[in-house]
């Protein structure tokens, strides 16, 4: 382990420590994905019904909960040191509003074909990467508040959005689609041809994207290593602190929590947090984890599990793509040689099988995603990889 007071480590523009966070949270990503490819015949809802979801699934499913909010964060936050490297906030933000622009095309077409195998779509579900899209987008035009004014903002759109819960449009309303994209989780339909699904809310996002720009000055190359990790543990302690007492008051934005019929149950109850939109407890809770994480990945960068780490997290789009393509490869596989096994669909008969698929999938995507990402860093002329 290295000291505290030692420098980040920098590979080229970027730092390992946020390169390997963003990766390990593309490995729980995984599992996720595992699940839903391969466990589809035991869904579950969003809160958990914690009575009927195993203990293994429970916490599966809880451990990629860190996934979007650190990843949202990282994207804010890389998107400071961008414009801190080149002095130029104008800079920033076109690339902001292009890549942006870019990652909503994505969704709506490579992203929703892996997901759908539908050509063209019937329905389209509005997921992380449409929302990390919106998410830059809106940043483009707020990074040019002050700072704190940011943050200030930030903070009210992540603590207040569930003020709104209460406020929804019916289908026909004038204010239906925009908020069923701002806050209000549901449909937009085209007619009979297309439905599109706001999984992914925009609004807290934009407080979560806007906190990581916030940020940004803790990790700048004169930024003391030592003043930035006691930042990132009060942060993440205050964090967790802060989850912990607004859930014992088992009150704003989340449904109670109650006593189960064993001390497991109860500690499920007690994690059990809405995603859709993500509560501020569930923001709480799970960027609490990331900035402590993050502190750890930056006093452990010596080791080399942080390096391969980084590697997963230095061609995140790339990644992103490639597992979903495999992942519907090993699907319609699976299928064609096994038949159906459950009803409607093929799946794994116990966790076990998520647990043992996802880290040989790891290993087998490492090396294409290795191999982007040196192309990536030794041609800095291709101005589109750095889109991936």
């Amino acid at each position: 382990m290295i000291s505290s007071a030692h420098p980040p480590v920098r590979l080229g523009a970027r730092l390992l420590s946020i390169d390997a966070l963003r990766g390990l949270v593309m490995l729980f990503m995984l599992l996720d994905h595992v699940r839903e490819t391969f466990f589809l015949h035991r869904q579950v809802s969003d809160p958990m019904d914690v009575a009927t979801t195993e203990p293994g699934l429970f916490f599966s499913r809880t451990l990629a909960h860190l996934c979007a909010p650190v990843f949202v964060l990282l994207t804010g936050l890389s998107a400071s040191l961008f414009a801190h490297k080149h002095g130029n906030r104008a800079e920033a933000s076109a690339f902001l509003f292009k890549r942006g622009l870019f990652l909503v095309l994505l969704e709506l077409t490579l992203v929703n074909f892996a997901w759908t195998g539908q050509m063209p779509p019937s329905v389209i579900y509005l997921q992380v990467i449409w929302v990390i899209g919106l998410s830059m987008l809106a940043l483009s035009a707020l990074l040019w508040l002050p700072r704190a004014v940011l943050l200030v903002l930030s903070l009210l759109l992540i603590g207040g959005h569930n003020l709104l819960d209460g406020v929804h449009f019916a289908a026909g309303e004038a204010l239906q689609v925009p908020w069923a994209i701002l806050h209000d989780r549901g449909w937009i339909e085209f007619g009979d041809a297309l439905r599109l699904r706001t999984s992914y809310p925009l609004l807290p996002w934009i407080g979560v994207i806007g906190l990581g720009y916030g940020l940004g000055p803790w990790f700048a190359a004169e930024a003391d290593s030592a003043r930035r990790q006691r930042r990132l543990l009060l942060c993440g302690l205050a964090a967790l602190a802060g989850f912990v007492l607004l859930r014992l008051l088992n009150g704003y934005g989340e449904r109670p929590w109650v006593s189960g019929d064993s001390g497991l149950q109860t500690l499920m109850s007690f994690f059990n947090i809405t995603k859709y939109p993500p509560s501020l407890l569930f923001i709480a809770l799970t960027l609490g984890v990331g900035l402590l994480v993050l502190r750890a990945l930056e006093r452990c960068q010596a080791h080399r599990w942080v390096a391969v780490l980084g590697v997963f997290g230095g061609a995140p789009m790339f990644f992103y793509l490639l597992h979903l393509y495999v992942l519907k490869g090993l699907y319609l596989l699976a299928v064609a040689l096994l038949g159906r096994n459950q009803g409607a669909y093929f799946g794994f008969d116990s966790l076990g099988w998520l647990w043992l698929i996802t880290p040989l999938l790891a290993v087998l995507l490492y090396p294409p995603v290795r191999a982007f990402a040196r192309l990536k860093a030794r041609r800095r002329d291709l101005g589109w990889l750095k889109y991936f």
